[in-house]
């Protein structure tokens, strides 16, 4: 039959095809007894090797998926071809001419697949603008990379070119090496518009995407001009049927071996990055291409690094701008955790300098370095979230222990969990039993299908990134909870002093503070009582009343005059008509006690903290345990005068 592949050509390809070194292109391969190489199967997620292939008989299975077949239906299905395009690939590699039915070889329009073709388009442009990177007219390419010390052998290594300005140079050179108008628009070189085929890319910088197997199946491309009509700083080649964003890691080519021999992968966020980071020695870095990291990548790296069970684990280090969207980007790496067997980690520049930036001002030593600092994915994830909360004050240890205990939840190897349970405890300065009673009810992390990064826990419990709403924490004076005893004691002080207001002197008031009450809104009230204090008729309660109305912040005017005329819970003295003495100083006693215990539980608190900072302070240390000295004294004082 016309067209078709000779069968004595299949077979030859077949023989001379060795299916160890095709299949080495995506998964890393470990002996598996005699004439059997094992690993991790790239036609579904495991984290146990089922994939296996025998190179005596040139055959593959998966024990896992039960997919099998040879060296063809390999190529086949890694790389989504045809039988023919799959045998032409294959004997492309091989230097082999194929023969067909009809006599001969194909005509060069006919003779290659359509994949096969669209990388071929995509090797001449790439040394097109290779070569054009080196003209005068692409200076400003060349100033760039200079500027980021990048010298011309840089350049040449990573195939880095320059897409002339003309709007149709790349169209013109590829329809005189025999491509149609179809293949280079389909490839995703050229835009059809109504005057015909224009260059997709024009007065930039481009990087070449290459697949694992080091063909070019797109670009990256960054602006140079102020005048170039697009303003996006990077351009990318958009996704055609060779190039899928989500399955490529920009360097994976180069980076390939390195990964599989060092068992490490490097994750950086820009092309510069990667090459900054191989030019100093970290051959291990790739970078994602105009997407977020997702989990295709995680299931290529995982096959390179043997990313298994049962093995020594392999590490994975994840660099991110210090910035609020690299902090975001870390949250979503952290919740893919889960599926790595290893653990991960992050590397962030405390200047927030990324790799190619920290190479100019350092030089390679830094590079290395910030990679060997790397910290667990963990602790990064429990730190950034913790930054958000104010650790000085209860209401936000209480928020900041909500806040990480679905990471903590997250962490896979639960024997692990009470020891970092007690580590983040420490961070935030709250007690282990009290960490350890929100991690059990608050489920683990997840993130959101439309991979925005924004953090809730699974199971029901707090979600940290609810907004706060009527009556909770970001109210400025949420109701105050009347169930709470504490609360209650406060609000029946108020009570006494907006009532009652010459039952204690101004003096023995001010030894109470605003930041005495617990409650947001009652701490307004007091803070208007001691403004009034100071010029206002305490003789006349409506006169009085009003004053602390005046002085308060408006929104808790309401609550002034609740406090006004509701009814204390404690019998008159029947012949001053006042409350008892003894009422009123417990009640002052009882106020007093819990702040100074609330201040006291601050500075243990801070003690902890300063247990676990990264950069000890010891003369801090030092003031707080002065400070806990004279609180405790005076705590102590109360109480005895109480009894």
């Amino acid at each position: 039959m016309a067209g078709l592949i000779r069968s004595e050509d299949i077979a030859a390809v077949k023989d001379r095809s060795s299916i160890e070194d095709v299949v080495r292109e995506h998964v890393t391969l470990r002996p598996a007894g005699p004439g059997s190489f094992k690993g991790l199967c790239p036609f579904h997620d495991e984290k146990t090797p089922s994939f296996t292939i025998r190179p005596a008989v040139g055959a593959w299975h998966c024990f896992g998926c039960g997919e099998g077949g040879d060296v063809i239906s390999f190529v086949q299905k890694v790389d989504h071809l045809t039988f023919s395009e799959a045998v032409e690939r294959l004997a492309q590699k091989l230097g082999m001419e194929l023969r067909y039915e009809d006599g001969g070889s194909r005509p060069r329009d006919e003779g290659l697949g359509r994949r096969t073709r669209l990388i071929e388009a995509h090797r001449v442009a790439q040394e097109f603008y290779t070569e054009a990177l080196f003209l005068p007219a692409a200076r400003a390419g060349r100033d760039f990379m200079r500027a980021r010390g990048f010298d011309s052998g840089a350049a040449r290594h990573f195939g880095v070119g320059f897409a002339p300005r003309g709007g149709e140079d790349l169209v013109a050179h590829l329809r005189s090496k025999g491509f149609t108008e179809d293949e280079i628009v389909t490839g995703g070189l050229a835009g059809r518009g109504s005057r015909g085929l224009y260059d997709r890319f024009r007065g930039r910088l481009v990087w070449p995407i290459r697949d694992i197997t080091g063909d070019t199946i797109g670009f990256g491309a960054r602006r140079l001009f102020d005048d170039d009509r697009i303003e996006a700083k990077y351009l990318n080649t958009s996704e055609t049927p060779i190039y899928k964003k989500s399955t490529v890691l920009y360097g994976l080519d180069l980076a390939k071996k390195r990964i599989s021999g060092d068992r490490q992968a490097v994750v950086v966020e820009g092309y510069t990055d990667v090459m900054a980071c191989h030019l100093a020695g970290i051959e291990t870095a790739v970078a994602t291409c105009g997407t977020a990291f997702g989990a295709d990548h995680i299931k290529l790296l995982r096959r390179l690094m043997r990313d298994e069970a049962g093995l020594a684990p392999a590490k994975v280090i994840f660099t991110f701008d210090g910035d609020a969207a690299g902090q975001k980007a870390a949250m979503r790496a952290f919740a893919d955790d889960q599926k790595w067997a290893s653990q991960s980690f992050v590397a962030v520049e405390p200047s927030g300098k990324d790799p190619c930036e920290l190479r100019q001002a350092a030089g390679d030593p830094a590079v290395q370095a910030l990679i060997e600092d790397a910290v667990p994915m963990f602790e990064f994830a429990v730190r950034t979230t913790i930054r958000r909360f104010d650790l000085a004050t209860v209401e936000g240890r209480v928020q900041a222990m909500r806040a990480v205990a679905p990471i903590i939840g997250s962490i896979r190897d639960q024997s692990l969990r009470p020891a970092y349970i007690r580590e983040v405890s420490g961070m935030i300065g709250v007690e282990v039993d009290a960490l350890a009673t929100e991690v059990s009810r608050a489920g683990r992390l997840k993130v959101d299908d439309d991979r925005t990064g924004e953090r809730r826990p699974a199971a029901v419990g707090h979600d940290v990134n609810d907004e706060p709403g009527p009556g909770e924490a970001g109210d400025l004076f949420p109701a105050p909870d009347r169930r709470d005893p504490v609360v209650l004691a406060e609000r029946q002080l108020l009570q006494v002093l907006l009532q009652f207001p010459t039952v204690l002197r101004p003096e023995a008031i001010d030894v109470l503070s605003p930041e005495s009450f617990s409650a947001p809104a009652h701490r307004a009230v007091f803070d208007g009582i001691r403004i009034a204090l100071q010029a206002a008729d305490r003789g006349n309660v409506t006169s009085w009343t009003s004053a602390v109305t005046q002085a308060a912040a408006s929104p808790v005017a309401g609550l002034v005059s609740e406090l006004a005329v509701d009814t204390l819970p404690t019998r008159m003295d029947p012949l001053t008509g006042l409350p008892t003495s003894r009422y009123v100083e417990e009640l002052f006693d009882r106020v007093r006690t819990i702040a100074l215990t609330r201040r006291i539980a601050d500075a243990m608190s801070e003690m902890r903290r300063l247990d676990h900072a990264e950069t000890p302070a010891p003369e801090r240390a030092r003031q707080l345990a002065t400070e806990l000295q004279e609180l405790q004294r005076e705590l102590a004082t109360i109480k005895a005068g109480m009894s």
